[in-house]
């Protein structure tokens, strides 16, 4: 893209549809008169006198605890100087959409028209009532470090300037796991530090928090190395003095370990990286072009571990990776201030996440293969969705332990499920079915494993401890494909059209034979069949040489179903297999059943269908809460059609009366609990909130789910197979790598629960 295309593409992405970024968008209704009459006279009155009697009630009845103001004056913007505060309004507003996309805080932008530090922080103390934190934005120093000081010591709410403490953040981070690769002691490397600015006195203070040594810090400025005997040093830059009797950044850099840029572009020579001590750590941090190109810089030295500002090159040092998370934390527990502890808890927690496995997510939002602690990956990246959960309880319990809080956070796994909450995506189940998974991993056929995706899903169900691969397919490919994505486990392999399987597949085909040569299979078309996948793996669950298997990315549905069926067969008592899919939407975890399989169920298919799925849910550590849908409610259509469901309502009350179960219902009745409570006050359904929805054939089951997931972009686990004598799951066509992993997940729950149900009847009978 041209740069003048660029800026046109910029200047509409601001100016359409409507200026600017942000908005305020009500909590409450509005609708009515009595809305009105609540939100503002006369209504309003009770929460200003439970405030005027206690002011910590200001944080039950408005918006100030989730509520931060980015002030700024506009005197140095993001490279563009002192700018003014007008046309600094983008860029704060900018920094309020980051504050809610990445931690649901609210922003109000606020830009001040002055460069008095008096006068500055006079107007941040006057409106500061108003907020639960302040984020100090583009002030240029040394007026941000006096500001500051002034605010954090005068006002008894967070105020942190992200110039100076985000950058800090995050590139300690970054320089603690660096530190770690090329196994270099932070007490004893030699650290040069370009720029003397906010941000550059932030960073060089927090990594002596975290051990760097004085003697060992050269700091430059805009007139050479910062050194004792120099004249008029400011408070902050007479900090770093050295007393080493060297002049240029040249000489700085002979025999450095670590070089952080905060400066300006093309500083950095090769020669001066050349010069660097072995494993160097360069931390070009300039932008938008930092000290030294990235590509020049790499090629200069191999044994380099590199930084910049910039989102094209590996480790990026964004400050988006700790300002939102941090005032979460801190806004959380009610924080009076955001201290050195809380600072290093983040850095800590940032730290550690980039040890983790990767989610598969975050792998496709970068276009990574697979991103994996090291060199070119230091630190996390923005869009990894467990930093919600990762980084404010860090900062929270700092914030306890260090004296600052005064609402003290005391159930830590309901927080985490808020956070996650908080993002617009109930994760709960999907941890609680992968933890329990890890409880006791189970061995999982891959049918399609010379495909990259399903690989790639292997990979990490082996990494992640949630079961034991068994991949199928050609090994040639297989191999390539592991070397692809740095796969080096010890996993089984088989090929089932192979030599190598030529006894594994007659055994097999002996016993398919024997078990449907009433149906018109022979010997020979056994054989045959057993070079297929599908059957192969489904026979190896049938024999106990596997746990389970999933299958169904690169085929239809009932190409894949058809073998399953024929090798492993329905659960004693089940008549027909059925499926549900498991959404995961704003409102929480929400069944659908049956989205795959039964065309035009009957009223006993539908009551079983129902029991299978309140069973899966079960499984899933759910109370179930199932209404069966319908166009009718409760007889007002005597339609066979509506008629089946409310039979099967029928039989599934006689038969199950514990099962929290009724219909027929319209699906807006079945989930809005107020408006059903209203209109149908009998049913067992009034008051609870529903959970899951059977629906009465599969032209309403399967569009519903499908057009829930397109439209709400609604995260969907499934199709999950009900009835099933054997675990074994199937995907939808072309389905991605995280819903590969998630049914994995699922298929070794499932096989747990199998195991258990049949080790119980065991000792029933024994």
């Amino acid at each position: 893209m041209s740069k003048q295309s660029r800026r046109r593409e910029a200047l509409l992405y601001h100016a359409k549809p409507k200026p600017g970024k942000i908005q305020v968008v009500p909590t409450k209704k509005y609708a009515t008169q009595r809305d009105l009459a609540l939100a503002y006279s006369p209504g309003v009155a009770e929460p200003c006198l439970e405030i005027e009697k206690d002011v910590n009630n200001v944080y039950k009845y408005t918006a100030k605890g989730n509520l931060v103001a980015v002030i700024s004056n506009g005197t140095a913007v993001l490279g563009l100087g002192n700018i003014g505060p007008e046309a600094s309004k983008p860029v704060m507003e900018g920094k309020g959409l980051l504050f809610k996309i990445f931690a649901d805080i609210d922003v109000f932008d606020i830009e001040i028209d002055t460069e008095n530090i008096d006068e500055f922080v006079a107007t941040v103390k006057n409106i500061a009532p108003t907020f639960g934190g302040i984020n100090l934005e583009d002030i240029k120093a040394p007026e941000a470090f006096e500001i500051e000081r002034r605010l954090k010591a005068e006002l008894n709410i967070p105020v942190m300037h992200d110039d100076q403490h985000g950058t800090a953040i995050i590139s300690a981070a970054a320089l603690l796991n660096a530190l770690e690769i090329t196994e270099k002691d932070i007490e004893q490397v030699k650290i040069v530090i370009s720029g003397a600015g906010a941000a550059a006195v932030s960073c060089t203070r927090l990594y002596k928090a975290f051990g760097a040594k004085a003697e060992n810090i050269v700091m430059l400025d805009s007139t050479g190395v910062i050194r004792k005997d120099r004249e008029n040093l400011s408070e902050e830059k007479a900090e770093f003095a050295t007393s080493r009797k060297i002049d240029t950044l040249e000489e700085a850099m002979q025999d450095a370990d670590v070089f952080v840029g905060l400066s300006i572009a093309d500083i950095v020579t090769p020669d001066m990286l050349v010069s660097m001590a072995l494993n160097p750590i360069v931390f070009a941090m300039a932008n938008p072009n930092p000290e030294i190109e990235y590509n020049l810089a790499v090629a200069t030295r191999e044994d380099l571990v590199m930084a910049t500002g910039r989102s094209d090159h590996p480790n990026q040092v964004n400050n988006v990776l700790g300002f939102p998370f941090i005032f979460r934390g801190a806004l959380d527990v009610r924080a009076t201030k955001i201290n050195e502890a809380m600072k290093m808890a983040a850095v800590t927690a940032l730290a550690d996440l980039a040890k983790q496995p990767v989610p598969e997510q975050v792998n496709i939002a970068y276009g990574e293969t697979k991103l994996n602690f090291g060199r070119d990956y230091i630190i996390p990246k923005p869009f990894d969705p467990r930093l919600i959960a990762k980084i404010p309880p860090a900062v929270a319990k700092a914030a306890m332990e260090s004296g600052v809080a005064t609402e003290p956070i005391t159930d830590w796994q309901k927080y985490e499920d808020e956070l996650y909450e908080r993002m617009g995506s109930d994760n709960k189940i999907v941890r609680l079915l992968v933890n329990r998974a890890k409880t006791n991993p189970k061995r999982i056929v891959f049918a399609e494993a010379d495909h990259l995706d399903v690989l790639k899903a292997a990979q990490i169900v082996h990494e992640e401890g949630i079961g034991y691969p068994i991949l199928l397919g050609r090994k040639e490919i297989i191999h390539e494909l592991m070397e692809q994505i740095d796969f080096e486990a010890d996993v089984e392999i088989m090929d089932p059209k192979s030599d190598e399987q030529t006894e594994k597949l007659n055994e097999y085909a002996e016993k398919f034979w024997r078990l449907r040569r009433r149906s018109g299979i022979t010997l020979y078309a056994a054989q045959k069949l057993m070079r297929e996948r599908n059957y192969f793996g489904a026979m190896m669950v049938n024999e106990g040489d596997a746990d389970t298997m999933i299958s169904g990315y690169s085929r239809s549905y009932p190409s894949v179903v058809r073998p399953v069926l024929q090798t492993i067969g329905r659960f004693e008592g089940v008549s027909k297999v059925a499926t549900t899919n498991l959404m995961l939407t704003k409102r929480g975890p929400l069944f659908l059943s049956d989205t795959s399989i039964n065309i035009d169920p009957t009223a006993k298919e539908l009551a079983k269908i129902a029991q299978m799925t309140n069973y899966t849910m079960k499984m899933f550590g759910l109370e179930p809460v199932i209404a069966m849908i319908s166009y009718a409610n409760f007889g007002s259509s005597k339609d066979p059609h509506a008629s089946k469901v409310r039979e099967a309502v029928a039989l599934l009350h006689k038969s199950n009366p514990d099962m929290i179960i009724d219909g027929e219902l319209q699906t807006d009745f079945a989930l809005n609990p107020d408006m059903l409570r209203e209109k149908f006050p009998f049913s067992k359904l009034a008051g609870k909130k529903v959970n899951a929805l059977i629906f009465p054939n599969l032209d309403s089951a399967n569009s519903n789910y499908k057009l829930l997931k397109e439209l709400n972009n609604v995260e969907s686990i499934g199709p999950i197979m009900l009835g099933m004598k054997k675990p074994v799951h199937i995907l939808q066509l072309g389905a991605s790598v995280e819903e590969i992993v998630n049914m994995a997940a699922v298929s070794v729950v499932d096989a747990q629960q199998k195991e258990k149900r049949e080790r119980d009847l065991k000792n029933r009978q024994s």
